[in-house]
C-alpha cells in the first residue's frame, strides 16, 4: 500500500497544469504585466473597428429632404430602396480603416465614434447636398464572454453601443459557480499586440472597472476554479486501475506458490 501510495505521488507530480486543466484559456504568465484600466474608459463612446458593419443613412436638408442613391448608378456599396425616412447603404470597415461611400469613395473612419464619424460624413456631402443629415448604426458589434465554465460561452450582439462589461456578463447569465470573480480578464484587439486588462469584480471597489465600455471583439474571460484533486482523480483513474490490477495478480501468483 505504501508503494502504490508513493507511485499514485509520483505520477501526480509528474502531471503538469495542461494536463489537469487542458480548457484553459488565455493563461498568462505570473509576472505578467496587465494594462490598467484608466477613469476615461468607463465614459468612453463607442468607435469604429475593423470589420463593422455599417448601416449608413442619409438625408438632405438637415434631414427633410430623402437623398436616394438607390437610382444614381454608384456601385461602391449596397444600397436599399427607398423607405421614405432615407436611403440605406451597408457597407464595411475594411482592414485599411476605410468603408466604401457613394459619391465620396473611400472615407477612414477608423477609430472615430458614431458622432464624428457622422459629421465626417455630412461635411464630405456638404460639398454635393444642402444641410446633408447623417446617421449611422453598426450592425455587427458583437462581444465573446466566457463566463468560467466549459460550454458557456456565448458571443453577444450589443446594440447598445455603450454597454459595460457588467451588462456584457449579465447578457451571458452572469458569472457560473466555477468563475473566479476575482480574476476577470478584458482581452482588446489592438495593435501591435492586445490589450489585457484584469478586472475584480468580487468586492465593490471593482465596480468602476467593471463600468468599462466593451468595445467591438472584446473577448471577456473569466477564470475558472482549477479543481485539481477531482481532475487529477479522473487522469489517474484508468493508470491506478492497472496498478491495482497487476497488484492483485502478483499477489495471487505469490499466493500460488505458497
Amino acid at each position: 500500500m505504501k508503494n502504490l501510495l508513493l507511485l499514485f505521488l509520483a505520477i501526480l507530480s509528474l502531471s503538469s497544469c495542461r494536463i489537469l486543466r487542458p480548457n484553459l484559456m488565455l493563461k498568462t504568465p505570473r509576472d505578467y504585466v496587465f494594462d490598467q484600466i484608466s477613469d476615461t474608459m468607463s465614459e468612453e463612446e463607442y468607435r469604429i473597428s475593423y470589420t463593422d458593419d455599417i448601416s449608413l443613412r442619409i438625408l438632405s436638408n438637415e434631414g427633410f429632404k430623402l437623398v436616394d442613391f438607390s437610382n444614381s448608378g454608384m456601385s461602391g456599396a449596397n444600397t436599399s430602396g427607398s423607405t421614405g425616412s432615407g436611403s440605406t447603404i451597408q457597407t464595411l470597415v475594411e482592414h485599411d480603416g476605410t468603408i466604401k461611400v457613394p459619391i465620396i469613395g473611400r472615407i477612414n473612419v477608423l477609430g472615430l465614434t458614431m458622432r464624428e464619424a457622422e459629421q465626417l460624413l455630412e461635411t464630405k456631402f456638404s460639398e454635393f447636398y444642402v444641410g446633408p443629415y447623417v446617421i449611422l448604426r453598426v450592425t455587427n458589434k458583437r462581444v465573446s464572454v466566457f463566463p468560467g465554465a466549459g460550454g458557456a460561452g456565448r458571443v453577444i450582439p450589443i446594440t447598445n453601443l455603450n454597454t459595460t462589461v457588467l451588462e456584457a456578463l449579465a447578457y451571458a447569465g452572469g458569472i457560473q459557480d466555477d468563475g473566479k470573480a476575482y480574476r476577470i480578464k478584458l482581452v482588446r484587439h489592438a495593435k501591435p499586440k492586445p490589450k489585457v486588462y484584469m478586472i475584480d469584480l468580487s468586492t465593490i471597489d471593482g465596480l468602476r472597472a467593471g463600468n468599462t465600455v466593451v468595445q467591438a471583439n472584446d473577448v471577456i474571460y473569466v477564470e475558472p476554479r482549477p479543481r485539481f484533486i477531482s481532475r487529477a482523480v479522473n487522469e489517474l483513474a484508468p493508470y491506478l486501475s492497472v496498478i491495482t490490477s497487476l497488484i492483485l495478480v502478483y499477489t495471487y501468483i505469490q499466493l500460488y506458490k505458497h
